[in-house]
């Protein structure tokens, strides 16, 4: 069995496969880049070939334009797919649709490239699926044990019961265009709240895409062209940086909500000014985060990006072998830091393929 830094090795265009020559979500435009889910931190556009789930592909074709990539080549959750004898396969990563964790295969040695993930359900993407495997690569956005979130049904049930105090307020939602508003939507559905739901225009093509997937967000109504004082008693879903500019001024003394794993601590939630904190996360909270290297169970943990130091705690303890990647440009997409990145920054890898 070769050894894990001879299969994936950090680079400083991320993670880079030399038996297989891909990188796994690079944040650069490569020649060929296994892409684990649409956030833009791991989905650039510029790549020679992308590999990915249909929707990803999908994803990246509605936020980047068709022409993102010279060859798509789309892989269902459980498809093997290979290159240079390494063994590439794709399972859910329960973190917003078509999100996948990249199971990588050579010589008897199994590596497991989680992305970013989540296990709680989702009503609006495949459940997370666990792959024993030598090295388990982990994010860890809310890798510190504080960051345990409740319920969503409890979040979802907050912002319900506001409706019924304030019946005269717009409910101004902030959640992140893809995967968290299309959940918030859902959630809401769920809760049983069954009038029309306001949208900015911003995630106007992102939920026509879910919907075009299967995703029912019911009756979703365009946030615009509305008079002053509109929406008393209703929800609007918009992107976290609208909740606080002058878009949202023209609602009936707006009630602000967020909804984000970060709500959990108080201090962010009265910086940005929010009256309503939701903890509702698409990541994995510490004790998922543990149920998972338990389920999971492999020889060695490495932790691309986040709160690293309480894990390599937790493996130090647990006597599993750990290492910090630190790996740059992940950040959380609740904070809306990730951006499309142009071909004129520059590729890595060998010569230019049109094929994965």
């Amino acid at each position: 069995m070769i050894r894990p830094e001879d299969l994936l090795r950090p680079t400083p265009a991320g993670l880079y496969c030399p038996p297989g020559d891909f990188y796994v979500d690079p944040n650069r435009p490569v020649d060929r880049a296994v892409v684990t889910h649409g956030h833009s931190d791991h989905a650039r556009s510029g790549h020679g070939a992308v590999l990915a789930t249909a929707q990803t592909l999908a994803i990246m074709a509605e936020r980047y334009g068709e022409d993102f990539t010279r060859l798509r080549q789309p892989v269902a959750y459980g498809e093997a797919a290979s290159h240079n004898g390494v063994e590439i396969r794709l399972v859910p990563a329960g973190h917003v649709l078509g999100s996948a964790q990249a199971v990588v295969t050579y010589q008897g040695l199994t590596m497991v490239v989680s992305g970013d993930y989540k296990r709680r359900r989702d009503p609006t993407c495949a459940p997370f699926e666990p792959v024993p495997c030598h090295v388990f690569i982990s994010e860890a956005t809310f890798g510190l044990p504080v960051f345990t979130h409740p319920p969503d049904a409890e979040e979802v049930g907050r912002l319900v019961q506001s409706l019924g105090q304030f019946p005269d307020r717009a409910h101004l939602v902030g959640a992140y265009a893809l995967g968290k508003a299309q959940r918030v939507i859902r959630l809401l559905r769920e809760a049983g709240w069954e009038r029309p739901i306001y949208v900015h225009g911003a995630l106007e093509r992102l939920n026509r895409l879910y919907q075009s997937e299967g995703v029912d967000l019911g009756p979703i109504l365009p946030a615009t062209g509305l008079k002053a004082g509109a929406l008393g008693g209703e929800v609007a879903v918009a992107p976290p940086s609208a909740i606080q500019d002058r878009w949202a001024r023209r609602f009936a003394d707006p009630v602000t909500a967020f909804a984000s794993g970060w709500m959990l601590v108080k201090a962010r939630a009265k910086q940005r000014g929010v009256e309503l904190p939701l903890v509702i996360s698409d990541h994995a909270d510490w004790p998922e985060l543990i149920q998972t290297f338990e389920e999971v169970r492999p020889e060695e943990l490495w932790i691309t990006h986040g709160r690293e130091e309480g894990l390599l705690r937790w493996a130090e303890i647990n006597g599993v072998k750990a290492r910090a990647l630190r790996l740059v440009g992940y950040e959380d997409e609740d904070e809306e830091t990730g951006g499309k990145v142009g071909p004129d920054q520059g590729s890595q890898g060998s010569e230019s393929h049109d094929r994965f």
